[in-house]
């Protein structure tokens, strides 16, 4: 009876130590995981806001849509010819986007393998823009004008900076131009070339 009863004192404060001790081993591994769930997870912070990164994203879905017309290899040698190609022919919002990145001549940094690489591994866009707006928040600052409907605006009413804008995007310009009237007539003539549906919607050409 004595022995028993010193056997059950031996065991019970093991057990109980025992189990203590893998309860504080489980809590801890438990708690590893969740650590390493959040730090796989993109901290929301980082994700983008409704509108943000405009151009960003809305240049490289068109230059991602035109790899997989054009059948480029999706690798990072074959995508950072291309999108230096793709580049050559941007302007205004997007070329300066070129420029962030180093994709055109005169860049001052190069971090073009942000885009080529992920973009390799068929990367959502959104997540590459995320990535480079860390690199340099400018990228992100980038918005599309607002693009003026030629089928409808009345032109007296734009600004003389409005019209010139207008050619600008064209490629063109007025030479010796000085007055308004002289960048609407120059719209009306060349409407029917750079924006022919906009030209035959308008009865005041």
């Amino acid at each position: 009876m004595i022995v028993q009863n010193q056997v059950q004192h031996f065991f019970i404060p093991y057990s109980s130590s025992y189990r203590r001790l893998f309860g504080f081993r489980m809590l801890y591994l438990s708690g590893l995981s969740v650590a390493l769930a959040l730090a796989l997870v993109p901290s929301y912070s980082d994700a983008l806001k409704d509108g943000e990164c405009e151009v960003c994203v809305g240049f490289l879905e068109r230059f991602y849509q035109t790899l997989k017309d054009d059948d480029v290899k999706f690798n990072s040698d074959s995508i950072e010819k291309a999108l230096l190609k793709f580049c050559k022919d941007t302007k205004g919002k997007e070329n300066r986007f070129c420029y962030y990145i180093g994709a055109t001549s005169d860049a001052a940094t190069k971090i073009i393998n942000e885009v080529s690489k992920p973009l390799s591994h068929h990367v959502p866009v959104d997540k590459i823009c995320e990535k480079l707006k860390k690199k340099d928040s400018q990228i992100c600052e980038l918005k599309y004008d607002k693009q003026v409907d030629l089928s409808s605006v009345d032109l007296k009413k734009l600004k003389v900076k409005d019209l010139k804008k207008i050619l600008e995007e064209w490629g063109e310009s007025c030479k010796g131009c000085a007055e308004k009237s002289d960048f609407i007539r120059k719209i009306n003539e060349l409407m029917p070339k750079y924006a022919p549906n906009a030209a035959k919607a308008r009865t005041d050409l």
